[in-house]
């Protein structure tokens, strides 16, 4: 399995619970862990939230009430998760899911503390939408 490292857990069981909005995953290892829904979105690996470097993180808001409707399989070694704000292109491996899981209080923590140090909310009702950029302009004057 590329890319893995070798004591990578590997999750035997992913469930959905749409109405708690969890996650919920065994591990080969035994463990059990449970991940909302707005957690997972929070900390999507992709390059759209997560940039190409240090520094060019996207702080995720207004994100408590995000469904996941469904769950693609990527090889044997990933998941896709869609998301109901649109969000598809986060591809969570199995250690990026294990680190989630084993960290989650911590990383939870800290989101919180960052959303308040920025001012920003979970909930999405006091989130402006994203701007919306004017098409180009031809350079002629009408």
């Amino acid at each position: 399995m590329a890319g893995l490292s070798p004591n990578t857990p590997i999750p035997t069981e992913i469930k959905l619970h749409q109405k708690s909005r969890l996650l919920e995953l065994a591990f080969d290892s035994g463990e059990r862990f449970e991940l909302s829904y707005e957690f997972l979105r929070v900390f999507t690996p992709s390059a759209e939230a997560r940039g190409h470097g240090v520094g060019q993180e996207t702080l995720q808001i207004g994100k408590r009430d995000v469904d996941i409707l469904g769950i693609e399989p990527v090889g044997n070694y990933a998941i896709k998760p869609v998301f109901s704000d649109g969000h598809d292109t986060g591809l969570y491996s199995w250690d990026i899911l294990h680190t989630l899981c084993t960290h989650r209080d911590e990383l939870w923590q800290a989101y919180l503390d960052k959303l308040e140090a920025e001012g920003g909310s979970r909930d999405p009702a006091a989130c402006p939408p994203p701007a919306v950029k004017p098409p180009p302009s031809c350079g002629s004057k009408h």
